[in-house]
Protein backbone atom coordinates (compact mmCIF):
# COMPACT_ATOMS: atom_id res chain seq x y z
CA UNK A 1 0.00 0.00 0.00
CA UNK A 2 1.50 3.09 -0.92
CA UNK A 3 -0.32 6.37 0.72
CA UNK A 4 0.71 9.65 -0.71
CA UNK A 5 -0.72 12.66 0.60
CA UNK A 6 -1.12 16.16 -1.19
CA UNK A 7 1.78 18.14 0.13
CA UNK A 8 0.39 21.72 1.17
CA UNK A 9 0.69 24.90 -0.47
CA UNK A 10 3.35 26.94 1.73
CA UNK A 11 1.37 28.41 4.79
CA UNK A 12 -0.29 31.68 3.41
CA UNK A 13 1.69 34.30 5.86
CA UNK A 14 -0.67 35.20 8.66
CA UNK A 15 -0.12 39.26 9.48
CA UNK A 16 0.75 40.48 12.42
CA UNK A 17 -1.32 41.95 14.77
CA UNK A 18 -0.47 45.56 13.92
CA UNK A 19 -0.78 45.25 10.44
CA UNK A 20 -4.00 43.51 10.49
CA UNK A 21 -7.26 45.39 9.47
CA UNK A 22 -10.73 43.91 9.44
CA UNK A 23 -13.51 45.46 7.68
CA UNK A 24 -17.01 44.95 9.63
CA UNK A 25 -18.67 47.73 7.39
CA UNK A 26 -22.23 47.70 7.40
CA UNK A 27 -23.53 45.69 4.11
CA UNK A 28 -20.00 43.88 3.71
CA UNK A 29 -18.43 40.67 4.18
CA UNK A 30 -16.22 40.22 7.03
CA UNK A 31 -12.20 40.19 5.41
CA UNK A 32 -9.11 40.43 7.32
CA UNK A 33 -6.06 41.90 5.07
CA UNK A 34 -3.18 39.10 3.71
CA UNK A 35 0.07 40.25 3.69
CA UNK A 36 -0.13 40.44 -0.19
CA UNK A 37 -2.56 42.93 -0.76
CA UNK A 38 -5.53 41.09 -0.51
CA UNK A 39 -8.42 39.81 1.46
CA UNK A 40 -9.45 36.66 3.37
CA UNK A 41 -12.87 35.96 3.62
CA UNK A 42 -14.03 33.44 6.16
CA UNK A 43 -17.75 32.83 6.07
CA UNK A 44 -18.47 30.77 9.07
CA UNK A 45 -22.73 32.19 9.78
CA UNK A 46 -25.71 30.79 7.64
CA UNK A 47 -27.23 32.74 5.45
CA UNK A 48 -29.91 33.69 2.36
CA UNK A 49 -28.30 32.88 -0.78
CA UNK A 50 -29.89 36.64 -1.97
CA UNK A 51 -28.34 38.16 0.93
CA UNK A 52 -24.93 36.86 0.64
CA UNK A 53 -24.58 37.91 -3.26
CA UNK A 54 -25.46 41.02 -2.00
CA UNK A 55 -22.75 41.78 0.31
CA UNK A 56 -20.45 39.65 -1.94
CA UNK A 57 -20.89 42.34 -5.12
CA UNK A 58 -21.01 45.03 -2.10
CA UNK A 59 -17.55 44.26 -0.77
CA UNK A 60 -16.41 43.21 -3.94
CA UNK A 61 -16.73 46.75 -4.90
CA UNK A 62 -15.12 48.17 -2.16
CA UNK A 63 -11.75 45.59 -2.26
CA UNK A 64 -11.44 47.13 -6.06
CA UNK A 65 -11.95 50.87 -4.75
CA UNK A 66 -9.42 49.97 -2.26
CA UNK A 67 -6.45 48.69 -4.31
CA UNK A 68 -7.04 44.72 -3.44
CA UNK A 69 -5.90 42.39 -5.51
CA UNK A 70 -6.70 38.75 -4.32
CA UNK A 71 -9.51 37.54 -2.70
CA UNK A 72 -9.61 34.57 -0.36
CA UNK A 73 -13.46 32.66 0.33
CA UNK A 74 -13.64 30.19 2.51
CA UNK A 75 -16.78 28.15 2.39
CA UNK A 76 -17.04 25.39 5.20
CA UNK A 77 -18.88 22.20 3.92
CA UNK A 78 -22.06 22.96 5.47
CA UNK A 79 -22.40 26.56 3.76
CA UNK A 80 -21.68 24.52 0.22
CA UNK A 81 -25.03 26.33 -1.05
CA UNK A 82 -23.30 29.43 -1.28
CA UNK A 83 -20.60 27.87 -3.82
CA UNK A 84 -22.40 28.15 -6.83
CA UNK A 85 -23.44 31.95 -6.35
CA UNK A 86 -19.94 32.60 -5.45
CA UNK A 87 -18.81 31.09 -8.79
CA UNK A 88 -21.33 33.08 -10.70
CA UNK A 89 -19.67 36.04 -9.31
CA UNK A 90 -16.47 35.48 -11.11
CA UNK A 91 -14.90 32.93 -8.39
CA UNK A 92 -12.67 30.14 -8.88
CA UNK A 93 -12.25 27.08 -7.52
CA UNK A 94 -8.49 26.93 -5.60
CA UNK A 95 -8.37 23.67 -3.65
CA UNK A 96 -10.99 21.52 -1.47
CA UNK A 97 -10.61 19.76 2.11
CA UNK A 98 -12.87 17.29 3.77
CA UNK A 99 -14.40 20.58 5.47
CA UNK A 100 -14.40 22.92 3.60
CA UNK A 101 -13.82 25.05 -0.11
CA UNK A 102 -11.50 27.88 -1.09
CA UNK A 103 -12.72 30.17 -3.67
CA UNK A 104 -10.78 32.90 -5.12
CA UNK A 105 -10.79 35.94 -7.65
CA UNK A 106 -8.31 38.07 -8.63
CA UNK A 107 -9.93 41.56 -9.02
CA UNK A 108 -7.30 44.21 -10.27
CA UNK A 109 -6.87 44.66 -14.08
CA UNK A 110 -3.36 43.13 -13.98
CA UNK A 111 -1.74 39.84 -14.73
CA UNK A 112 -3.34 37.21 -11.74
CA UNK A 113 -0.11 36.40 -9.15
CA UNK A 114 -2.36 33.88 -7.48
CA UNK A 115 -0.68 31.02 -6.01
CA UNK A 116 -1.42 27.71 -7.68
CA UNK A 117 -3.12 24.59 -5.67
CA UNK A 118 -0.15 22.16 -4.10
CA UNK A 119 1.10 20.77 -7.20
CA UNK A 120 3.16 18.07 -5.39
CA UNK A 121 2.41 14.72 -2.96
CA UNK A 122 4.89 12.93 -1.25
CA UNK A 123 5.60 9.61 -0.79
CA UNK A 124 7.85 7.11 1.53
CA UNK A 125 9.28 3.91 0.87
CA UNK A 126 10.98 2.17 4.14
CA UNK A 127 14.59 0.86 3.90
CA UNK A 128 14.82 -1.52 7.34
CA UNK A 129 17.69 -3.36 7.37
CA UNK A 130 18.47 -5.67 10.57
CA UNK A 131 22.12 -7.04 11.47
CA UNK A 132 22.17 -9.44 9.96
CA UNK A 133 21.93 -8.04 6.63
CA UNK A 134 18.08 -9.12 6.13
CA UNK A 135 15.61 -6.35 5.07
CA UNK A 136 12.17 -6.20 5.68
CA UNK A 137 10.05 -6.32 2.71
CA UNK A 138 5.71 -7.18 2.36
CA UNK A 139 3.29 -7.86 -0.59
CA UNK A 140 0.45 -6.01 -1.12
CA UNK A 141 -3.49 -7.03 -0.88
CA UNK A 142 -4.10 -3.80 -2.80
CA UNK A 143 -2.75 -1.58 -5.65
CA UNK A 144 -0.57 -1.74 -8.56
CA UNK A 145 1.14 -4.68 -6.65
CA UNK A 146 -1.90 -6.75 -5.93
CA UNK A 147 -1.56 -10.49 -6.62
CA UNK A 148 2.30 -9.68 -8.71
CA UNK A 149 4.11 -11.37 -5.46
CA UNK A 150 6.81 -8.63 -5.61
CA UNK A 151 8.25 -7.86 -2.28
CA UNK A 152 8.57 -4.40 -1.83
CA UNK A 153 9.64 -1.97 1.23
CA UNK A 154 6.96 -1.02 3.65
CA UNK A 155 5.38 3.01 2.06
CA UNK A 156 3.13 5.29 3.24
CA UNK A 157 3.28 9.57 3.00
CA UNK A 158 3.59 12.45 5.67
CA UNK A 159 6.37 14.03 7.50
CA UNK A 160 9.37 11.89 5.98
CA UNK A 161 10.87 11.06 8.78
CA UNK A 162 7.67 10.02 11.03
CA UNK A 163 6.04 8.60 8.10
CA UNK A 164 8.51 5.59 7.58
CA UNK A 165 8.30 5.01 11.18
CA UNK A 166 4.74 5.00 11.68
CA UNK A 167 4.00 3.25 8.06
CA UNK A 168 6.43 0.03 9.42
CA UNK A 169 5.15 -0.35 12.67
CA UNK A 170 1.08 -0.10 10.46
CA UNK A 171 2.03 -2.76 8.01
CA UNK A 172 4.46 -4.55 10.12
CA UNK A 173 4.66 -3.89 13.87
CA UNK A 174 8.05 -4.00 13.79
CA UNK A 175 9.57 -0.29 16.01
CA UNK A 176 12.33 1.59 13.81
CA UNK A 177 13.98 4.24 14.28
CA UNK A 178 15.03 6.88 11.05
CA UNK A 179 18.85 6.74 10.01
CA UNK A 180 18.66 8.68 6.78
CA UNK A 181 17.28 9.64 3.40
CA UNK A 182 19.01 7.49 0.91
CA UNK A 183 17.39 9.07 -1.99
CA UNK A 184 14.56 10.23 -3.71
CA UNK A 185 12.47 10.53 -7.27
CA UNK A 186 10.30 12.69 -8.98
CA UNK A 187 7.25 11.45 -11.58
CA UNK A 188 4.68 13.73 -12.98
CA UNK A 189 1.07 13.70 -14.31
CA UNK A 190 0.17 10.91 -11.02
CA UNK A 191 -2.80 10.96 -8.89
CA UNK A 192 -5.14 13.76 -9.25
CA UNK A 193 -2.96 15.22 -12.26
CA UNK A 194 -0.60 15.77 -9.10
CA UNK A 195 3.01 15.54 -9.04
CA UNK A 196 5.05 12.98 -6.97
CA UNK A 197 7.85 12.86 -4.78
CA UNK A 198 8.98 9.83 -3.22
CA UNK A 199 11.58 9.17 -0.77
CA UNK A 200 13.64 6.16 0.28
CA UNK A 201 14.63 5.87 4.18
CA UNK A 202 16.71 3.55 5.56
CA UNK A 203 15.88 2.62 9.29
CA UNK A 204 16.59 0.72 12.28
CA UNK A 205 14.90 -1.53 13.69
CA UNK A 206 14.31 -2.10 17.25
CA UNK A 207 12.25 -4.77 17.15
CA UNK A 208 11.75 -8.25 14.83
CA UNK A 209 8.72 -10.30 15.49
CA UNK A 210 6.16 -9.65 12.10
CA UNK A 211 2.74 -9.45 13.09
CA UNK A 212 1.33 -7.62 9.61
CA UNK A 213 -1.60 -5.55 8.97
CA UNK A 214 -3.94 -8.17 7.82
CA UNK A 215 -6.11 -5.69 5.68
CA UNK A 216 -3.45 -4.37 3.79
CA UNK A 217 -0.70 -6.55 3.61
CA UNK A 218 -0.56 -10.13 1.83
CA UNK A 219 2.90 -11.26 3.44
CA UNK A 220 5.74 -9.73 5.17
CA UNK A 221 8.86 -11.10 5.88
CA UNK A 222 12.71 -10.72 6.45
CA UNK A 223 14.53 -11.14 3.21
CA UNK A 224 18.24 -11.43 2.24
CA UNK A 225 19.14 -8.18 0.80
CA UNK A 226 20.92 -9.93 -2.36
CA UNK A 227 17.48 -11.68 -2.65
CA UNK A 228 15.44 -8.51 -2.47
CA UNK A 229 17.27 -6.90 -5.37
CA UNK A 230 17.53 -10.20 -7.61
CA UNK A 231 13.69 -10.20 -7.92
CA UNK A 232 12.45 -9.81 -11.70
CA UNK A 233 10.96 -7.10 -10.97
CA UNK A 234 13.41 -4.94 -9.85
CA UNK A 235 15.84 -6.34 -12.28
CA UNK A 236 13.25 -4.98 -15.21
CA UNK A 237 12.38 -1.45 -13.77
CA UNK A 238 15.43 0.84 -13.94
CA UNK A 239 14.41 3.31 -11.19
CA UNK A 240 13.48 -0.10 -8.94
CA UNK A 241 17.00 -1.76 -9.51
CA UNK A 242 19.05 1.82 -9.31
CA UNK A 243 17.47 2.36 -6.08
CA UNK A 244 18.20 -1.46 -4.91
CA UNK A 245 21.61 -1.15 -5.81
CA UNK A 246 21.46 2.07 -3.54
CA UNK A 247 20.53 0.17 -0.22
CA UNK A 248 22.81 -2.33 -0.84
CA UNK A 249 25.85 0.57 -1.05
CA UNK A 250 24.27 1.62 2.46
CA UNK A 251 24.24 -1.72 3.54
CA UNK A 252 27.93 -2.37 3.08
CA UNK A 253 28.32 1.10 4.53
CA UNK A 254 29.34 2.75 0.94
CA UNK A 255 27.16 5.25 1.06
CA UNK A 256 25.79 7.99 3.13
CA UNK A 257 22.60 9.57 2.85
CA UNK A 258 20.77 12.92 4.35
CA UNK A 259 20.14 12.84 7.70
CA UNK A 260 17.10 14.59 9.66
CA UNK A 261 17.65 17.52 11.36
CA UNK A 262 15.36 19.20 14.16
CA UNK A 263 15.27 22.96 13.54
CA UNK A 264 13.33 26.02 15.00
CA UNK A 265 10.66 27.85 12.34
CA UNK A 266 11.33 31.17 11.87
CA UNK A 267 8.65 32.14 14.55
CA UNK A 268 9.80 29.17 17.19
CA UNK A 269 6.79 28.13 17.57
CA UNK A 270 6.94 24.54 15.25
CA UNK A 271 9.87 22.09 15.10
CA UNK A 272 10.29 20.99 11.17
CA UNK A 273 13.25 18.91 9.77
CA UNK A 274 15.97 19.95 7.13
CA UNK A 275 17.68 16.86 5.49
CA UNK A 276 21.47 16.83 4.69
CA UNK A 277 24.71 15.27 4.72
CA UNK A 278 25.40 16.32 8.09
CA UNK A 279 28.31 13.86 8.54
CA UNK A 280 29.96 16.13 5.42
CA UNK A 281 28.78 19.38 7.15
CA UNK A 282 30.32 18.54 10.83
CA UNK A 283 33.33 17.61 8.74
CA UNK A 284 33.86 21.30 7.06
CA UNK A 285 33.03 23.08 10.22
CA UNK A 286 35.94 21.38 11.69
CA UNK A 287 37.97 22.10 8.79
Amino acid sequence: MEISFTSSLPPMKQPKPDAEKTFQQIGLLNAVEDTYGGVKVDVEVSMDCNVYVHLLRASTTQWRKQGKKGVWIKLPIQLANLVEPTVKEGFRYHHAESDYLMLVQWIPETPDTLPANASHTVGIGAFVVNDTGEVLVVQEKNGAFKGKGVWKFPTGGEDICKAAIREVKEETDIDTEFVEILAFSQTHQGFCRKSDLFFVCMLRPLSSDINKQDSEIEAAQWMPIEEYIAQPYNQKHESFKNIAKICLSKSKRNYTGFSAVPMASSSGKKTSYSYFNKLQAENEKSS
